[in-house]
């Protein structure tokens, strides 16, 4: 399909709402998700939602993997999900630096602290219903592009501005620390349809 120019940060088409998909066979549908694939690799994202490029739908794709951003020690397969809802958020939080396609060449990164657990129902591309309880990164990007079907943006939850770092300071000091990987490390992926 295409590549798709990300939508910056301050644009208001990232504040609209966004609608529910009906129709699961629409070749509008099919063309979206093919067209976020592409944009979020060429990008070299590890998820995406379909604000970012221009469409107000709720439709998201995860796939966390080793990027220029990040340094996995597990990945995760490329999932899609429409029309999700979170049906659980764990008590447990846990500190990731995020940074967002959004904002011109990656260039910014700020802690958020984040269920480290959750649990979320969606439809796939061919409309049948699953149930995904995850953790670590995997945890983290759904409840990051969840966010931008509802209008919010990484920024407007990091907990220190005074600790928002660059791209160099962040590929420096943060990517592969301890604190980061441990945070990150995907440890569980329940799927399951629902009937």
């Amino acid at each position: 399909m295409a590549v798709k120019k990300i939508i910056e940060i301050g644009h208001k088409v990232l504040k609209l709402d966004n609608k529910s998909i009906e129709d699961f066979n629409s070749p509008k549908l099919k063309r979206l998700i093919r067209n976020l694939i592409d944009t979020m690799k060429d990008y070299d994202l590890i998820g995406i939602a379909a604000p970012q490029i221009g469409e107000n739908y709720q439709v998201f794709i995860t796939q966390p993997r080793k990027t220029h951003a990040r340094n996995l020690g597990k990945s995760d397969i490329l999932r899609i999900y429409i029309n999700p809802q979170i049906t659980y958020l764990s008590k447990e939080t846990n500190l990731i630096y995020e940074g967002c396609g959004c904002v011109p060449e990656s260039s910014i990164f700020g802690p958020v602290v984040r269920p480290s657990e959750i649990e979320i129902e969606a439809f796939d591309e061919n409309g049948e219903k699953f149930s995904l309880r995850c953790d670590g990164l995997l945890a983290r990007v759904i409840q990051h592009e969840f966010d931008h079907l509802k209008g919010i943006e990484f920024l407007e939850k990091v907990t220190d501005n005074r600790k928002m770092v660059s791209w160099t300071h962040y590929r420096k000091d943060i990517r592969n620390s301890k604190e980061q990987k441990t945070a990150s490390l995907i440890t569980k992926v329940e799927y399951k349809v629902v009937s």
